[in-house]
C-alpha cells in the first residue's frame, strides 16, 4: 500500500505540473457535451421561403399568414416574378418557393380544387423531404378552415400542394452527401497531415537547423503547405472520380470555379495545421487537438447532416469559424445548382479571411518562436 500510494501521489503531482491536459481532460468533454447537445437535432426548423403571389387576395394572405405562425417556416422574401425564382434558390436565400396562382380564392369560391406550387431545393435531401411533409400537413389543415366543409373519403384535398424538387430531383443522398463529405476528408486530411509538420521537426531537434539557416517564416510555411496541397488536390481528384462513377454525381458548375473553391479552402485549412502545430510540442499533442477542432466540427457544424438554421443562434455564432460550414454550401452550389461566382463569393470571402489570420497567426507564431 506504501508503495501504491506513493506511485499515486507522484502521479497526482504530474498531472498537476501539467494544467493544460488537465484542463482539457475535464473541461473539453463538458465544452462538447453543451455544444453538441444544443446543436444535434433532427427538427428541421425556420425553413426559408419566399412568397410569389400572384393572386393577392384574402384567401392567399389567409394561406399565408396560417404559413408563416409556425416555427417551421420563415418567410424569407416576396418575389414579383417567376423569373426571380431560380436566382433565389440558387444563391440560397430560399429554400422553398411557394406560388400561390392568379385564380387561387375564384377556385376555392366554387368549391373546387385549388393547386399551390412549392419549388424546393433538392441539394440538402433531408431539409427537402421534411419541408415537403410540414407543406402537406399544412395543406390539409388549411383546407379545413378555408372550405365550409371537409373532403370526403377518397377525394383529393380541394388545397392541393404541388411540389417540384429543384438541383436533386430524386432526393438521392449521395448528392447530399458526397459535396459535404468532401469537406469533411479534404479538412482532416489537410490540417492532421500539417500539424504535424512543424511538431515533427521539434521531436527530432531538426528546428534548430532551420532557425539558423537563412529560411524566413513565410518561406518555411510555403515550404511545409506546398507538399500537402498536391497531395488535397489528388485526394479531391479521387473523391469526385469515385462520386462521379459509382453515385454517379456529376459537376453541373464550372470546374474552374470549383478549382478556386478548393485551393481556397485548402490554403485555409493547412494554414489551420501549422497553426496547431506551431502551437504544440508534441505530435501527440498535435494529433488530439487537430481531431477535437475539425472532425466534430465537420460533422455537426457545417451543415452535413445537421441543418444550421435549425440550431440555436450561438451555436451559429459558433458555425462562423468552421472552415467546412462554408465549403460545404459551396461545393453543393458548384455541383449540384451551378452557382456562378456571384452567388458563392460571400462564403469565398469568409474562407479567404480565415486563411488569412489562421497563416498570419503562424508566421508570428514561427517567428516570435524561433521555430
Amino acid at each position: 500500500m506504501i508503495r501504491l500510494w506513493a506511485i499515486i501521489k507522484k502521479e497526482i503531482l504530474q498531472i498537476s505540473r501539467d494544467p493544460l491536459s488537465l484542463a482539457m481532460l475535464i473541461a473539453v468533454p463538458a465544452f462538447l457535451l453543451l455544444l453538441y447537445g444544443y446543436a444535434l437535432s433532427f427538427d428541421v426548423r425556420h425553413i426559408r421561403v419566399a412568397v410569389l403571389d400572384e393572386d393577392r387576395t384574402q384567401a392567399s394572405r389567409f394561406l399565408l399568414d396560417s404559413l408563416f405562425q409556425n416555427p417551421y417556416f420563415d418567410r424569407a422574401g416576396t418575389l414579383s416574378a417567376r423569373a426571380e425564382i431560380d436566382g433565389w434558390l440558387k444563391r440560397g436565400k430560399a429554400r422553398v418557393v411557394l406560388v400561390i396562382p392568379v385564380d387561387f380564392e375564384k377556385r376555392i369560391s366554387r368549391n373546387r380544387e385549388a393547386p399551390v406550387q412549392a419549388l424546393i431545393d433538392g441539394s440538402d435531401a433531408t431539409a427537402a423531404n421534411v419541408a415537403i411533409g410540414y407543406l402537406d400537413a399544412l395543406a390539409e389543415r388549411i383546407t379545413l378552415q378555408l372550405y365550409d366543409r371537409a373532403p370526403a373519403r377518397g377525394e383529393h384535398s380541394p388545397l392541393r400542394l404541388e411540389p417540384r424538387i429543384w438541383f436533386n430531383p430524386e432526393l438521392q443522398s449521395a448528392h447530399f452527401l458526397i459535396p459535404g463529405l468532401m469537406g469533411m476528408l479534404l479538412m482532416l486530411s489537410a490540417v492532421i497531415a500539417t500539424s504535424l509538420s512543424i511538431v515533427r521537426e521539434k521531436e527530432r531537434e531538426t528546428i534548430e537547423q532551420i532557425n539558423v539557416s537563412a529560411v524566413r517564416p513565410e518561406e518555411l510555411i510555403f515550404g511545409k503547405i506546398f507538399p500537402y496541397l498536391l497531395i488535397c488536390l489528388v485526394t479531391t481528384l479521387t473523391v469526385l472520380g469515385i462520386g462521379w462513377l459509382v453515385f454517379g454525381v456529376a459537376v453541373r458548375g464550372s470546374p474552374l470555379l470549383m478549382a478556386l473553391s478548393i485551393l481556397i479552402f485548402l490554403f485555409a485549412a493547412l494554414g489551420m495545421g501549422l497553426l496547431i502545430s506551431t502551437a504544440t510540442n508534441s505530435q501527440q499533442e498535435a494529433f488530439q487537438l487537430a481531431i477535437i477542432t475539425t472532425l466534430l466540427p465537420s460533422i455537426i457544424l457545417s451543415g452535413l447532416i445537421f441543418p444550421l438554421a435549425s440550431m440555436p443562434a450561438a451555436i451559429q455564432g459558433i458555425s462562423l469559424i468552421v472552415l467546412p460550414r462554408y465549403f460545404v454550401s459551396v461545393m453543393r452550389s458548384i455541383i449540384l445548382k451551378d452557382a456562378s461566382l456571384m452567388m458563392i463569393w460571400p462564403q469565398l470571402a469568409a474562407m479567404v479571411f480565415l486563411g488569412v489570420v489562421f497563416n498570419l497567426l503562424a508566421a508570428r507564431k514561427m517567428g516570435r518562436d524561433g521555430t
